[in-house]
């Protein structure tokens, strides 16, 4: 069964199938990945559809194709990376498991998106008090994940595998942490080493989640499901 400690386990990363693109999807990602490139080494405010165009082989038309400015590139790249995350993170909201292990699955999971993604993350936090409308997006993208994650713990706690606290609180103090954690670890070069800061992670929601138990009296739960919504985005 699950120990709390588990620094010297590496992360589990699944197989990711190879999917053939077409050219409109190739074309697409070519520049979500230009804008992320972009945001490596300018701050948003430096971003407009001429200077990011500039940096790829597509034309600057084809970006009119996709999206109506740069604020709802980084919208798009928003709600896909929150796609992302709940993808990897389903196993833990839905309980199909062991508590422990799909949590620091999740979590590993969660670190090994956001290292590739920091820099997007760095720029939408710095830009969002600036832009009414980044900002309401952020806030949506954290405010979701608060919603899973409460209910999760809420589960949790009727089943006897979390101590009885408010749950919403909680899961909006451990969302957060993720947030600022990754984007100090990973927002700028050079990014820290995703080790430590998912051990990090691990070892704070582990400890607040489940510390009060014996970890060896977690059981997998099986046949219930936490996921009660869509989530489209969110740490």
């Amino acid at each position: 069964m699950s120990e709390i400690t588990t620094s010297s386990r590496p992360p589990r990363v699944r197989p990711q199938p190879v999917l053939k693109l077409g050219k409109s999807e190739r074309t697409r990602a070519a520049i979500l990945d230009a804008a992320l490139a972009f945001l490596w080494s300018n701050p948003f405010r430096d971003m407009s559809v001429n200077t990011l165009m500039a940096t790829t082989s597509v034309s600057r038309s084809a970006f009119y194709q996709y999206f109506h400015d740069v604020h709802e590139l980084m919208e798009a790249m928003l709600a896909d990376l929150g796609e992302e995350i709940l993808k990897f993170i389903t196993p833990w909201l839905e309980g199909e498991g062991d508590a422990i292990d799909l949590l620091e699955e999740s979590l590993s999971e969660l670190v090994r998106i956001c290292h590739k993604q920091g820099p997007f993350l760095q720029a939408i936090s710095d830009a969002a008090p600036r832009h009414e409308r980044l900002e309401i997006l952020w806030m949506e993208f954290l405010d979701n994940f608060d919603d899973v994650i409460a209910a999760r713990i809420e589960a949790d706690q009727g089943l006897g595998l979390t101590p009885a606290f408010a749950a919403r609180p909680v899961a909006v103090a451990l969302n957060r942490t993720n947030a600022y954690t990754v984007i100090q670890a990973f927002g700028k070069h050079p990014r820290a080493e995703s080790g430590p800061v998912r051990e990090a992670l691990q070892r704070i929601w582990v400890s607040t989640l489940y510390g009060g138990f014996d970890t060896e009296t977690v059981r997998p739960v099986r046949g219930a499901s936490y996921l009660s919504k869509t989530c489209p985005g969110g740490l």
